[in-house]
């Protein structure tokens, strides 16, 4: 029997053998808690809109004989976009004027006739009769030339609507209209829509449970909005919350909110689906880990953290939200210290473990 026992393993080695500690290591994946700031965000799916949009339409009848932009052409305020024919209306202008300039002369004819009945009537030689109708005339005329002058004034207004200008900065949709074409004064059809795009708004709703949430941050600070399009969200853009709307939408059981953007670049197009985030506020030093790490007991959650001596323990953590991947740790650990990521089943306090392979960029062996 001592001869069977001596015949085991003993607890010396030769040289490039294993003890049996090391031999049992347990191989795990780790990675390192990690101080970031993080932000309590809400997303949605949104959608842009333009800040403005006009419908150019024309406002007398008429001959288009002239367009001075290419459709999809971005304009300023006060470019010149349709010329109407001019003429009839230069025509109508001018024979406003004339009809003006004929009363006037006839209102002047008789203002001087009741001014001259007017002396004879105080010198007692004319008659009250005489006076009277002297000034009925010059009152008539009176009439006559004030209707006159506003009739210039239409006319003068209607050849302004024949040269059409952009009433604000955009950019030009399809073009409807092309010289020769006629159009109507106030048409159903637009000759051209005009889309504002510096800047835009993204439309998103939020569930009506996150309103509270969203009206308490509001009054701390003006909130951050973030908008993505699909598949590329390294290169958001960032605009500031510029609408709560006054009402629940009782179908959806959602509140319709919009961000402003500056757009300078223009990668946001009116029309297009973004996915939208509203930042309700930022967390600086915040401890997070890899959601992987954390694990759930009878006692809540804990980790596996691994010590200077390859060994493990377990550290009873209380959690918080999920940013991409990674675990708010509100306490129980400190930014630095190793945590098991992968392999836990295996796992008891005190175990040994020997690392897969080195830890990656991100923390996390891989």
């Amino acid at each position: 029997m001592l001869l069977a026992i001596s015949a085991l393993p003993g607890c010396s080695r030769g040289p490039g053998e294993q003890s049996f500690s090391e031999r049992d290591a347990i191989p795990v994946l780790v990675a390192t808690a990690q101080e970031k700031t993080v932000a309590s965000q809400i997303h949605a799916i949104g959608r842009v809109e333009a800040y403005s949009t006009v419908e150019i339409k024309a406002q007398v009848s008429g001959e288009v004989i002239g367009v001075h932009f290419k459709e999809g052409q971005d304009v300023k305020k006060g470019d010149l976009l349709f010329t109407i024919d001019p003429r009839p209306f230069e025509a109508a202008l001018a024979q406003a004027k004339a009809s003006l300039a004929k009363d006037q002369a006839q209102m002047a004819q008789a203002v001087a006739d009741e001014r001259r009945y007017e002396m004879l009537l105080k010198a007692n030689v004319g008659s009250q009769q005489q006076y009277d109708l002297a000034h009925a005339s010059a009152e008539a005329l009176r009439a006559t030339v004030a209707a006159d002058k506003a009739a210039v004034q239409t006319a003068e207004l209607n050849l302004s609507y024949t040269t059409i200008r952009a009433p604000i900065d955009g950019r030009t949709g399809n073009l409807l209209v092309h010289p020769g074409n006629l159009v109507k004064a106030n048409a159903d059809t637009a000759m051209v829509v005009i889309n504002q795009i510096h800047p835009v708004y993204v439309d998103f709703s939020v569930p009506e449970q996150r309103l509270p949430d969203v009206r308490r941050y509001m009054t701390d600070h003006q909130l951050t909005v973030k908008a993505a399009v699909p598949g590329q969200q390294a290169t958001s853009e960032s605009g500031t919350l510029s609408f709560v709307d006054n009402t629940v939408d009782t179908k959806t059981g959602t509140i319709e909110l919009k961000g402003l953007f500056s757009n300078a670049d223009a990668k946001l197009w009116p029309g297009q689906f973004v996915d939208a985030t509203l930042v309700l506020d930022e967390r600086p030093n915040t401890v997070l880990v890899p959601s992987q790490a954390i694990q759930t007991g009878l006692d809540g959650s804990y980790v596996f953290v691994v010590d200077k001596n390859m060994k493990v323990h377990t550290q009873p953590v209380v959690v918080g939200e999920n940013y991409d991947g990674e675990t708010v740790v509100e306490r129980g650990l400190k930014s630095g210290e190793t945590v098991v990521t992968d392999g836990q089943l295996r796992l008891v306090p005190g175990a040994s473990v020997t690392i897969k392979h080195g830890l990656g960029q991100n923390g996390v062996a891989s």
